[in-house]
This record gives C-alpha cells, structure tokens and sequence, in this order.
C-alpha cells in the first residue's frame, strides 16, 4: 500500500534507498557527565539508541564507536541495552569503530553483529585496572595529622593516606580477575567462533584495526559510509540520531551526552574540583592508547 500511495508523490520529493539511523557513541564511559563534556553511560545513551531502533523501516542500525573505556558496568549496561533492542526491534547491528574501542568500548563494540574498523585503529584491552595513589610520606612532610574514624575494620581499605597493606591488594586483584572474567565470558559469546588462538588475548594489550581482524576481535576493514553503499546500495541514506538541544544550543538535561540532568549551577559550584578529577582521568584513558 505504502508503494502504490507513493507513486502519487511527485519524484522530487520522493526519498528513494534505505534509511540507516546511525548513533555516535564517543567519549570514556563513566556513570556521570559533567557540563560541557562528552561521555557515555547508559542513562545519556539509552533515548539515543531507543530512537535508532525504533526506524522501523531500516533493516540495521549503525554504532560508530570512539572510546577508550572506564566503567565497566556501564559498558555492560550499554552493551546489553543495544542486544535487547536488537532482539526486540529485529534489526542487524553495524558497529563502525573510528580512532578507538579499547576496553569498556570495545565491550560496547562486541554488541554488534558485525565490526568494522580502520587499519589504524586501536582495538582490545581486554582486562581490568584501576590505580591511586600513595600520600604517605607527604602529608608527614607537610605537618599534616590523618583522622579517620570508622564502624567496620575494612572501610578504610586501600587508603591512600595509610601504608599499603598486602592483604587489601590482595582483596584488590581477586575482585578485579571475577571483573576481568565477565569481560572475557562477553567476549567470548559474542566473538568466539571468530577468535584466533592467542595467548595474548586477554591480558590487557590492544592492537591495530588491520591486527584486530587477523586475531578475530573484529571482522573486517571498512567505513561507515563505504560499508553501507555496498550493504544497502549506492541510494542508502544516513540518519544521525543526536542529543536533542534546547533553545541555547544545550545539551538538555537527562537526555543528552554532557550530563544526567544536573544544575547548572550547583555542578558549576560544588562539583569543580570533581569535575577537574573526571577531566583528567578521561584525558588519562585516551593518552594510554597515544590519542
């Protein structure tokens, strides 16, 4: 019926090949934003991706992914998210990784059906780190007393003002291999017909787009674009699905990728120093992977 009423339509006006609704997934993966930054948890990504899927006439939904990780339950929680709407929607999933997809993104990559990279790409890190630091010495040296009061014997564990204790690392490592392990098992469901046998697959390290597909962690060389035309025809159309804007040009609260719906004043005041803190460690991510 929709084809007959559509010869109707003058053919300037008619839009003719298959429309693919892209989402652009960019920045380190973290539960909470901050104003005038771009990062990705599974509230700021959740509408976005509900959009794409729900084009009802396009037979996939594009993912380009740019992220060098953070948290790994909200890169589950966004990987997840894309597979149900997937299987609810009944749409193929083409997710197209730009300068990287390390760690949390490239869990966020395996959500895909199919993986397409460019050479210089930087894919993998399949592990778990965290880090701190110890201020020990330096606090003694500026005269500076440490007071902690505490119910509970381990709430204090890890303190970077106190001596490293063997038993807190220990602590430490063991919750971070049943971590790592989630990571590998993702993995391995959704890539493991495909992976190479390698040792060094999961143990941190990350490759190269072109050494990505050898070893099987992602399927081929290809853009966006050029992949689409040979998928879907030269016709095929983009569609960007994007944070809507407010008057000003704002990202608006709860539904974009600067923030969860904040004040713009209170962030601006109470959370500077944070927000400094979450500036770096984002910086910190990409500057691992030499971006």
């Amino acid at each position: 019926m929709a084809n007959f009423l559509k010869t109707f339509v003058p053919k300037r006006f008619r839009k003719e090949g298959v429309e693919i609704p892209v989402v652009r997934l960019s920045g380190a993966i973290m539960a909470s934003g901050g104003i005038g930054r771009q990062t990705l948890s599974v509230a700021s990504v959740a509408p976005l991706l509900e959009r794409a899927f729900a084009h009802k006439s396009a037979p996939a939904v594009a993912i380009v992914v740019n992220s060098p990780g953070g948290s790994p339950v909200q890169s589950r929680l966004i990987h997840k998210r894309i597979r149900d709407l997937a299987h609810q929607k009944k749409k193929r999933v083409l997710v197209f990784v730009e300068d990287v997809a390390a760690s949390g993104g490239y869990m966020i990559a395996c959500a895909g059906d199919e993986i397409m990279v460019d050479p210089s790409s930087i894919v993998g890190s399949i592990g778990v780190v965290s880090g701190s630091f110890g201020f020990v010495e330096a606090i003694g040296k500026l005269g500076i007393e440490r007071r902690v009061h505490t119910a509970g014997k381990n709430k204090v564990t890890l303190d970077p003002f106190q001596p490293e204790k063997p038993e807190d690392v220990e602590r430490l490592k063991a919750l971070q291999l049943d971590v790592h392990q989630t990571f590998i098992d993702l993995v391995c469901e959704r890539r493991g017909g495909k992976l190479a046998e390698n040792d060094d697959l999961f143990t941190g390290l990350f490759w190269s787009g072109r050494q990505g597909v050898e070893l099987g962690l992602v399927d081929r060389i290809g853009d966006l674009h050029g992949t689409l035309r040979e998928l879907y025809g030269d016709k095929v159309r983009t569609k960007l699905v994007a944070a809507k804007t407010g008057l000003l040009g704002r990202v608006r609260p709860g539904i974009g990728l600067a923030g969860e719906g904040a004040d713009l004043g209170t962030s601006i005041g109470a959370g500077a120093v944070s927000q400094a803190g979450s500036i770096l460690e984002e910086r910190a991510l990409f500057a691992r992977y030499g971006l």
